[in-house]
C-alpha cells in the first residue's frame, strides 16, 4: 500500500479556512487511487524549520512525502517592505541576507527528508493571492527561486502552486492567503497527477501543474 504524508503549513492544513467544505486532506483521500492512503502532518502557521518536528510523527509505512512550506517564512519578513533604506544596494544586501538564511534552512529540510528514504516532492509558494501584487510578489519570487533551485539540486519533483492557484476563487474568503475548497481541489488534482505519473526512481526534477 502507498501512503502519502503531507508536511508543511496551512496550504495543506486548511480545514479552519473552509468551514463546511472539504479540506485538502479530505479531498486527497477521496481522489487517491485505490490502495493508497494519506496522512496530514502539516500544521497551520509552521515554517520550514518546523518540518523536522513534524516528521517525528511520521508513520512507519509512509512511502511518499509532499512538502508545502516557505510562505510563513516569507511572511516573517513582510515588515521590511516599509523599512526605509538609503540605497538600492542596501535593500539588495538585506534581501541577500534573507535569501541566504532561507536557502540554508530549506536545504537542510530537504537533506533531512531525503535521508528518510521515501519518495519526496515539494511545492512552490503561490503568488496570486488577492491583493498581493507588485512589491510583495517580487519579494516572494526570491523564496520561490530558492525552492526551485534546491529541488533541482536534489533532483526531486515540484508542484508549482503559482500556476495552479491562479484565480481569486482559489483562495479562502476567511483568509486570503489560504486555499479555498476550490483551490484545494486543484492542488489535490496536481498531487494525484504527480503521484501517478512521476517515476521517482529516475531522480528528475519535473514541474507539475
Amino acid at each position: 500500500m502507498n501512503h502519502v504524508v503531507l508536511l508543511g503549513d496551512s496550504i495543506f492544513d486548511n480545514a479552519t479556512y473552509v468551514p463546511g467544505k472539504p479540506a485538502v486532506i479530505d479531498q486527497l483521500r477521496k481522489n487517491l487511487p485505490a490502495g493508497w492512503k494519506a496522512t496530514l502532518l502539516a500544521v497551520d502557521g509552521n515554517v520550514t524549520a518546523d518540518v523536522q518536528h513534524q516528521i517525528r510523527r511520521l508513520p512507519d509505512d509512509a512511502t511518499h512525502l509532499i512538502v508545502s512550506c516557505g510562505g510563513n517564512d516569507a511572511l516573517g519578513h513582510v515588515s521590511i517592505i516599509n523599512q526605509p533604506a538609503g540605497s538600492v544596494a542596501e535593500v539588495l544586501e538585506l534581501f541577500t541576507s534573507i535569501r541566504t538564511s532561507f536557502q540554508q534552512t530549506y536545504r537542510q529540510m530537504i537533506e533531512t527528508l531525503s535521508g528518510l528514504k521515501r519518495h519526496l516532492a515539494i511545492c512552490t509558494v503561490y503568488d496570486c493571492v488577492p491583493g498581493m501584487e507588485g512589491i510583495p510578489m517580487t519579494a516572494l519570487a526570491m523564496f520561490n527561486e530558492v525552492i526551485l533551485r534546491e529541488a533541482f539540486i536534489a533532483k526531486i519533483p515540484v508542484i508549482d502552486l503559482r500556476l495552479i492557484c491562479s484565480k481569486s476563487s482559489d483562495y479562502s474568503e476567511i483568509s486570503a492567503i489560504e486555499p479555498s475548497a476550490v483551490g484545494g481541489e486543484k492542488i489535490v488534482q496536481a498531487i494525484v497527477r504527480m503521484l501517478t505519473n512521476h517515476r521517482f526512481e529516475s531522480k528528475q526534477s519535473i514541474i507539475y501543474t
